[in-house]
């Protein structure tokens, strides 16, 4: 009886870590974003964490203005990286993330993490 009960409770912990592991650390999907870099700061009540917001216009017109665009929200971890997003707000930019199924609040707000980035220096051109 207490072999199956060591190992019914072994199953359980190892079933609620692959659990754990697939919702806040498993990376569902990785790329790039390129857009206008909109907002960047620094909130939060009790964890304070790096959010931004880019813009990614697919149509443009003659005046350079996003005519259809969406908007892409994203959290950031490095302070480094943070940090030269703040600089370069009102820039097009290409940023890499990695999506995961879920955040821990210490993590960010949204399941979007920015790791790293690039600026474009030809706006209304493609990103190459």
């Amino acid at each position: 009886m207490r072999k199956l009960a060591f190992i019914t409770t072994l199953i359980v912990i190892l079933l609620i870590s692959m659990g754990i592991y697939w919702k806040y650390f498993f990376t569902y999907s990785e790329g790039y974003r390129a857009g206008l870099l909109q907002k960047i700061s620094y909130k939060g009540n009790i964890f304070k964490t790096y959010e931004g917001e880019m813009i990614l216009s697919s149509v443009q017109s003659n005046a350079n203005v996003a005519i259809a665009s969406e908007k892409f929200f994203f959290s950031v971890t490095d302070k480094e990286v943070a940090l030269q997003l703040e600089k370069l707000q009102g820039e097009n930019v290409v940023v890499h993330y990695t999506e995961k199924n879920g955040t821990l609040p210490w993590k960010g707000e949204n399941t979007y993490f920015v790791d790293s980035l690039k600026i474009n220096n030809t706006p209304g051109k493609g990103f190459r």
